[in-house]
């Protein structure tokens, strides 16, 4: 376990089937110092399963996060003391808006129910030596937002500091986060309270963060075919400077990391599947992305994905000569 650095300005934002491992560690060859997340990590699986895939982690990665989702105290506090020992922070989820975890009353679903929020927090609290954070969102619905009475709330119960997306459930990830709404936790808390949602570049995240007045961001999407985004975040937070974004070349280069290591993990046929819902992201710069992309999801084989890869390349600096 690696201690937690009290200066952490950027979060690696936890999502599900996207940051597992591989997807961590390219972030962490880029920043030193952003907080990684895992995947969140169903607290019953865990406690029937240690043994996981997605439970796998590497020393590299620390500072890292384990998140936790679950409703039930004495079991979410199970799965705490669980990953107590690998974790630099533990946090929990009590912002995913699909259907099958809110279903389940897990989740933002948790929004509905601050008082037993409150009692998973205290309950782990109670069995780690980490920190404890807690992602949520504005609300349920519009009709339903209580993100600063609930903020409150896990900050009475013992939570060390707290992240937002900037939707409502029932938004899901339509239209737009309201950074403006997260702002009206300034002054509020005594905790730290990080802000999440639409960040793809340094200068969305610097506009985030003045406007919300956070402590720093959370960013998921962002880094998917950009993993380096956090370093240029956290390189422009420290001296206002903002540095150049990935050309085509950097991003493929960086994907074809992405797919080896992907391989590498779950081994070909595998990987390369995992890896058709980042292609999109990486090669998005590309005149005729989409049907690009059409190609490379058809495609199982790393070399012949590789191949197509080095000719969208070739393709591309050509007609930008």
């Amino acid at each position: 376990m690696k201690q937690l650095p009290k200066d952490i300005k950027i979060i690696q934002a936890p999502l599900a089937g996207i940051s597992d491992i591989v997807y961590r560690k390219l972030v962490r060859e880029y920043s030193s110092k952003t907080l990684l997340t895992t995947e969140m990590l169903s607290s019953e699986a865990l406690v029937n399963n240690q043994k996981a895939l997605i439970l796998k982690y590497d020393k590299s990665e620390y500072p890292l996060s384990f998140q936790l989702s679950g409703h039930k105290p004495h079991i979410m506090a199970r799965a705490a003391k669980i990953v107590n020992n690998w974790a630099s922070s533990i946090d929990i989820n009590f912002g995913c808006p699909v259907n099958k975890v809110v279903k389940g009353t897990d989740g933002c679903a948790m929004m509905r129910n601050p008082n037993l929020a409150s009692d998973i927090v205290k309950a782990i609290k109670d069995v780690i030596d980490v920190p404890l954070s807690a992602k949520f969102r504005l609300g349920w619905s519009l009709d339903e937002m209580n993100f600063v009475e609930f903020a409150h709330t896990l900050q009475e119960a013992g939570a060390d500091f707290i992240t937002i997306h900037g939707r409502t459930r029932s938004q899901m990830y339509s239209g737009y986060a309201d950074w403006e709404k997260i702002g009206l936790l300034k002054g509020e808390l005594k905790i730290p309270y990080y802000a999440n949602g639409d960040i793809k570049s340094v200068q969305d995240a610097k506009r985030c963060l003045e406007i919300t007045g956070a402590q720093g961001v959370s960013i998921g999407r962002g880094l998917m075919g950009d993993p380096a985004l956090a370093y240029r975040t956290e390189h422009c937070f420290k001296t206002g400077e903002i540095l150049c974004e990935p050309d085509l070349s950097e991003k493929i280069e960086i994907l074809k990391k992405h797919i080896e290591g992907e391989v590498e993990l779950r081994g070909e046929i595998n990987g390369i599947k995992f890896m058709r819902k980042f292609y999109n992201f990486y090669i998005s710069s590309v005149r005729d992305a989409s049907k690009y992309r059409r190609v490379l999801v058809r495609l199982d084989k790393k070399e012949e994905v590789i191949r197509v890869l080095d000719e969208i390349l070739s393709l591309h600096l050509a007609n930008n000569r």
